[in-house]
């Protein structure tokens, strides 16, 4: 008698020869075979539930309370913090592009607006750009120039401005337009000259005629729709959407902290927000077909905005890998505006694009030093 495993019952072990192991030992190779089919439907079922949970994510939250300060047509005005008398409020403007503000305030340990109270800032606000409905169609730039000075307006008549990525090109066309009332500004992947570098975005609204456009727009009811600019985005990289993207979540099944960060992601990324038809066209044509803000040439609340007008203290911040918005695209701005050489910052740093806003690696080496160079623009 042999107990060849602690957790098994002793068995009776017949001698066997040759021509009789095969039949006598395929009842146990089934079962092993059965184990395993039954290991790997588990595995299946877990891997389809896990798709499951990031494909039908909840829209996007705030991290950090806030309250709504101002609620505009255009957007809502978070406050996350009420700051003292006479101290200037830093404005983080941030993207009108498709996806929601919640980028400046992702989540615990990767919050812009968190990193910037906890570097000595005493009041932040952020603009949460609201997603256009049937009535908003006709909104064009002018509108969210607008709704942004009353803002401003709203908190004493001068702000720090930090813009992000689309928010930089609204916040910059601001600062030239209202000289005054911007104390300091950072551009943060903001595409300001837009005939710069060679990235896809670039290559895109160049060869694609407006027409293309247009037709979207009208498919939208005068709207652009945010599934076909999400459905653009994930074009830009396929193979990273369509596939590497499952083949991780597969391999990391067991792994609850990177499921939980993949459903964070996703639900800002998937919610994607419908824009205005007016503003969008207007962006593409004026903006990125034209480039005429970065000549120039572009009409901002009935004024020709001009770059050289903008003189305060400049902040430029790129990304190496950004292909949304490549580096030149940031810092050509130097050449353009008026501020004096002495006051402009450029800074390069590791990464793509979404990591300007929310990696925790630049979040902890890079925008604790802005928040500084911010604060000290007095």
């Amino acid at each position: 008698m042999t107990n060849p495993s602690p957790t098994l019952p002793a068995v009776a072990t017949p001698r066997l020869s040759e021509e009789h192991s095969v039949p006598l030992f395929w009842p146990l190779a089934a079962a092993a075979a059965g184990n395993q089919a039954i290991d790997y439907m588990r595995r299946s079922l877990d891997y389809a539930a896990a798709v499951g949970a990031i494909e039908n994510t909840e829209p996007p939250t705030w991290a950090s309370r806030n309250d709504i300060r101002l609620d505009l047509k255009t957007m809502r005005l978070r406050e996350f913090a009420a700051g003292a008398p006479g101290v200037v409020p830093i404005l983080i403007d941030a993207p009108f592009a498709g996806h929601s503000a919640t980028i400046a305030d992702y989540d615990e340990g990767q919050s812009l607006v968190q990193t910037m109270l906890s570097n000595g800032a005493r009041h932040v606000l952020v603009t949460d750009w609201k997603a256009a409905t049937a009535t908003m169609r006709y909104f064009d730039i002018d509108t969210y120039l607008a709704g942004l000075n009353v803002a401003v307006d709203d908190l004493g008549g001068k702000v720090h401005l930090v813009g992000l990525c689309q928010g930089g090109w609204l916040s910059a066309m601001y600062a030239a337009r209202f000289p005054g009332k911007v104390q300091s500004l950072v551009l943060a992947g903001a595409p300001i000259d837009t005939d710069a570098g060679d990235g896809p975005i670039k290559r895109l609204a160049h060869q694609l005629p407006l027409a293309t456009y247009q037709d979207m727009v009208e498919l939208g009811n005068g709207l652009m729709p945010g599934k076909f600019m999400l459905a653009g985005w994930k074009n830009m990289h396929p193979a990273e959407q369509y596939v590497n993207k499952y083949l991780a979540l597969y391999q990391h099944l067991e792994d609850r902290n990177f499921l939980t960060r993949t459903r964070k992601f996703e639900s800002w990324y998937e919610h994607a927000l419908d824009l205005p038809g007016a503003y969008y066209l207007q962006a593409i044509e004026q903006l990125f077909k034209e480039n005429r803000f970065a000549k120039g040439q572009f009409i901002g609340l009935g004024r020709r905005l001009n770059l050289a007008d903008l003189t305060v203290p400049l902040f430029l911040l790129a990304g190496e890998a950004d292909d949304i918005t490549t580096p030149e695209q940031v810092f050509n701005a130097a050449a353009l505006v008026g501020t004096p050489e002495e006051h402009i910052v450029r800074k390069l740093v590791p990464g793509g694009h979404i990591g300007l806003f929310m990696g925790r690696q630049t979040l902890r080496d890079t925008w604790p030093g802005i928040t500084e160079w911010i604060l000290q623009q007095a």
